[in-house]
């Protein structure tokens, strides 16, 4: 069992994982002295009625227990010492702190936003674009954000990794010479120990057709001490490694991740970094400026999108709208180096894929004279010249 086996199913979530499961973890292919990010585990909030021991009102308290009943709840200590409890808005208690607002759902949020079980051929699996396929190895969670768009299958889906559960998965990319890429998702596939991380690696790095695994992971922002000498091994071999992290609010960025992201970078993998833009918490051109400097500068990182919120229930009040994310983006233009860039996208709900809001710089076309804004706001008139 691991940290991310402990849940039985149910509909409570956080409610009811056993308590047993992380230190197991520790004996299941991690080594001895990479053991410290358990500890982390631990001592965090775990369950529902770990929040009795935060510094809450008891009317907060009692919303954030009803919150995380209904979603689990599941925050490490290296994260939660990053909030600041004097302030009610701080980005960081935004992003995992259970509130009663996640309970007032509205008309047209989805269970399932981006389309992940219409395009899932077989358990564990969403293949939704020709040459690459998520893979689901756990459905849990290193930490639980609260603006999760898979928050329902994380509360619904109470199994971790097994080998057998992924033997179809792996099937089926053996048999689609067409897949080049395999992205590693869930839940968070990190949290896994090493020995799964070995396994799964091994058996993607056997279909010769499979060229790059990616890995989307909160855990260098929330749980930086698990980046180990033993997770890097676990994940080198014959394929290309990118690493995708999900740093929203420039306060995530510390020491520890300074230093869990020179070691994947050390390990040779490429480090990119998705955001979600959320109000309250990132939706100003100065907090998305520092965010995204300081990834490149000092993470070396570079910032890949910035998702417009998905229509995950119970998450309008952390919703911007498109209007407000493309004059963001814009500003971001206008003041970053393209490499510091994300683009700004929105991930359809019918498994569409990400597509770029713009901002749009075009402002009309009359033949081959195009009428196009520079970044100073002055239209200009632009006349394509092309070979015969």
């Amino acid at each position: 069992m691991t940290l991310n086996d402990a849940a039985p199913t149910g509909t409570s979530g956080g409610a009811t994982e056993a308590a047993s499961g992380t230190a197991d973890a520790v004996n299941d292919g991690t080594a001895a002295g990479d053991a410290s990010w358990q500890d982390d585990v631990r001592a965090g909030v775990r369950h529902v009625r770990d929040l009795e021991s935060l510094p809450l009102s008891p009317a907060e308290r009692a919303a954030a227990q009803a919150a995380a009943t209904r979603h689990k709840v599941r925050i490490p200590k290296a994260y939660l010492d990053l909030i600041d409890w004097s302030d009610p808005a701080d980005p960081i208690r935004a992003q995992v702190i259970p509130s009663p607002q996640e309970l007032a759902e509205q008309d047209g949020e989805l269970d399932d936003p981006i389309g992940d079980h219409e395009f899932s051929p077989v358990p564990r699996l969403t293949h939704r674009h020709a040459d690459r396929v998520l893979l689901f190895p756990t459905y849990q969670c290193a930490v639980y954000c609260r603006f999760c768009f898979r928050k329902e299958s994380l509360t619904s889906i109470g199994r971790g990794y097994t080998r057998e559960a992924l033997e179809p998965a792996f099937a089926y990319i053996a048999a689609h010479p067409e897949i080049r890429e395999v992205i590693l998702t869930g839940g968070d596939p990190l949290s896994l120990p090493d020995k799964a991380l070995a396994e799964i690696r091994a058996s993607i790095e056997a279909i010769p057709h499979v060229r790059l695994l990616r890995i989307h992971t909160r855990v260098p922002v929330a749980l930086p001490s698990r980046v180990t000498s033993g997770l890097v091994g676990a994940l080198q071999g014959r394929l290309m490694v990118t690493v995708v992290t999900h740093f929203n609010h420039p306060r995530e960025i510390t020491d520890a991740t300074e230093a869990a992201c020179r070691t994947l970078r050390h390990a040779g993998f490429m480090l990119l970094n998705q955001s979600v833009l959320l109000k309250g918490v990132n939706d100003t051109v100065e907090v998305l400026e520092e965010l995204c400097r300081e990834l490149m500068y000092r993470l070396g990182i570079k910032p890949y999108y910035l998702h417009h919120g998905d229509l995950a229930r119970g998450m309008a009040h952390r919703r911007t709208t498109i209007a407000e994310g493309q004059a963001l983006a814009g500003a971001l233009r206008r003041r970053l180096s393209g490499i510091c860039n994300p683009v700004y996208v929105l991930d359809l709900p019918d498994g569409g894929g990400k597509v770029p809001l713009g901002p749009c710089y075009v402002e009309g076309r009359d033949g081959e004279t195009w009428r196009i804004r520079g970044q100073d706001g002055e239209v200009r008139a632009y006349r394509e010249v092309v070979g015969g």
